[in-house]
């Protein structure tokens, strides 16, 4: 298939799945149950960091850890006190376990405790040419120092330098960064510019990537995300991510029949 097949095949695509109706089913839906800038924020990064398996599972853990939070997660989340915590003492998704949701608490309390948004830590990379790869390395360090979390939190803030895709954390940046008018992604951020955004790499996308010949190298790392973005910007240069609905979307929709 030509690049221009492959193109157009991908805008076809993503029109088709950024949609409204792409939300229903998808972990942001969460946040779009919220007004408020720092009550999406906290909702999209927690629905982020429970996205892997069932995506109905993925919502469901999320409704329910933010319910724990009360109206405002934001106000708990500042205001809350030791004893507030006792609620989470039994909550639990996959590998996420009580201790991870009370290291949790503790960084947004910190963090929000002197910052208006957590904008502000993912656009603080040194490297004006590596803004995002940069991003996700301070806030995992700024994480585990502002959390008090025991080793094991670790595996759930993934960054660059540990060879992870960082799908999770890159899918929550599309949400906060991306921008147009189909009302999917919130563009609320302005500091980090959707063509710096990384592909949300995981097996769908993978799959259709690699189906597409779009991938060359085998691995399932950071560099592979890398390449497959660089890959993207040869589409779009401006919006590479918005192809993470066509290649998510035609994975998923493969169960439905033949895509066309």
């Amino acid at each position: 298939m030509e690049n221009s097949e492959i193109k157009n095949k991908l805008d076809h695509f993503a029109d088709r799945f950024n949609q409204p109706g792409f939300i229903q089913d998808d972990p942001i839906l969460v946040p779009h149950s919220y007004s408020s800038r720092q009550n999406i924020e906290i909702a999209a990064l927690i629905s982020a960091i429970f996205a892997w398996g069932q995506r109905k599972t993925i919502i469901k853990s999320s409704r329910r850890f933010l319910e724990l939070m009360g109206e405002d997660p934001y106000d708990f989340a500042v205001n809350h006190r030791p004893k507030d915590r006792i609620a989470f003492e039994n909550f639990k998704h996959r590998t996420f376990q009580p201790s991870d949701a009370v290291a949790f608490l503790q960084f947004l309390q910190s963090y929000y405790s002197s910052n208006h948004s957590l904008e502000t830590l993912f656009a603080s990379g040194n490297n004006e040419n590596q803004k995002v790869e940069s991003g996700l390395e301070n806030f995992h360090k700024t994480f585990m120092l502002l959390s008090g979390a025991l080793p094991r939190t670790r595996k759930h803030i993934a960054r660059p330098s540990g060879n992870s895709t960082c799908k999770r954390l890159n899918m929550f940046l599309r949400w906060m960064v991306r921008k147009d008018e189909r009302g999917v992604d919130f563009g609320l951020w302005n500091k980090i510019d959707p063509s710096e955004l990384f592909i949300p790499f995981d097996l769908h996308v993978e799959r259709i990537a690699r189906r597409l010949n779009l991938l060359e190298r085998k691995q399932r790392d950071w560099k592979t995300v890398v390449a497959l973005t660089e890959k993207l910007k040869t589409f779009d240069p401006k919006d590479p991510v918005k192809y993470d609905f066509a290649l998510f979307g035609m994975s998923i929709s493969e169960k439905e029949g033949p895509l066309s």
